[in-house]
């Protein structure tokens, strides 16, 4: 696999904190030269460990021994040190604000060569392989439902539920949320604003349909995911 080095200076110490995660963004601007300026500029305080361009090129920015700040204010399993903890990386994309659209194919394939060197390299359980919107769900889309998580898991990279069948209804019962909360904390998910917790899991794990409502399918999808953490 072949690396620009590019190197930025936003980074500081993990303060021997071991990598347990890998959070995947969207850089969400008008270009790749406007996303690298922006990840390398002192006064922005951003950072990621790589940057992928669309046309699969790879850019490293930050050493995977110290901590690249792209998660922001944060929260998976109860652990909010994020940053401390996970390599980042961020695929070029315009994203919902300037223009969102499908991954190409020569991008996705980098990532997932990428991903395959990190998850080699650090003991990262396939359940803490998040984006952006999982681990700061009322703040972030990225990278979004247009990203393709199912191909990306089959590549050996990250959870994917096995196919359920089950009625898309809009649950709005308290004693059918209160579940739901309890089971979506339990795989990872923050769940003060549960709505966009909800949006953030439909993100990731049924992209084709965005309610920010819980239903039977969602409770499926959730239970064949927490079955395969066991």
């Amino acid at each position: 696999m072949s690396l620009r080095e590019t190197p930025s200076p936003n980074f500081d110490s993990r303060d021997g904190q071991e990598v347990d995660m890998l959070v995947l963004h969207y850089t969400g601007m008008r270009s790749m030269a406007a996303a690298l300026d922006k990840l390398r500029d002192p006064a922005a305080k951003v950072s990621a460990h790589y940057l992928v361009d669309e046309d699969g090129g790879i850019y490293r920015l930050v050493d995977e021994a110290q901590r690249a700040w792209h998660a922001g204010v944060s929260s998976w399993r109860g652990n909010t040190n994020i940053n401390q903890r996970s390599v980042g990386i961020e695929i070029v994309n315009p994203g919902h604000e300037y223009g969102y659209r499908p991954f190409p194919k020569a991008q996705m394939e980098s990532v997932a060569e990428l991903c395959k060197g990190i998850l080699a390299r650090h003991n990262i359980p396939a359940r803490n392989v998040v984006g952006h919107s999982d681990v700061a769900p009322a703040r972030k889309d990225d990278p979004g439902e247009l990203f393709d998580w199912q191909w990306l898991a089959r590549q050996g990279v990250g959870l994917w539920p096995i196919e359920v069948t089950g009625s898309r209804k809009q649950e709005t019962d308290k004693q059918i949320l209160l579940p739901a909360a309890c089971d979506l904390l339990s795989f990872g998910y923050h769940t003060a604003d549960l709505p966009k917790t909800i949006t953030a899991f439909q993100r990731h794990f049924r992209p084709k349909l965005l309610t920010g409502k819980w239903d039977e399918e969602c409770a499926l999808i959730l239970n064949s995911l927490l079955d395969s953490t066991r």
